[in-house]
């Protein structure tokens, strides 16, 4: 096992509205949009992204950082190229792998 600490790349969280909830966290808080479509948006805070989502597309989950899953056959891509794996903790919890540079 790696010495490393494992890096939290982000937190998701399902919201009925895109566009409304972007408004809401840009206004509010002190943060940037890194990314927004109809179906999730990713905001940038000073220690860690929030990914807003909507139901149909993914589930409230948070994503660790893990390379290790470029080897595994259950691993799917993002639209921008990212791999990832979903699978959930013993408490039912999601939780995002991801092959993201640190």
């Amino acid at each position: 096992m790696n010495d490393q600490l494992s890096k939290i790349d982000h937190l998701a969280v399902i919201v009925k509205n895109i566009d409304q909830s972007v408004k809401y966290y840009t206004e509010k808080f002190n943060c940037e949009v890194k990314y927004q479509d109809s179906t999730w948006a990713m905001l940038k805070f000073n220690n860690i992204s929030l990914a807003l989502v909507t139901e149909d597309e993914h589930p409230n989950h948070f994503a660790i950082v893990d390379h290790s899953i470029v080897n595994s056959n259950k691993i799917k891509y993002h639209r921008d190229g990212i791999g990832y794996i979903y699978e959930k903790d013993p408490n039912g919890n999601f939780i995002e792998l991801l092959d993201r540079e640190s």
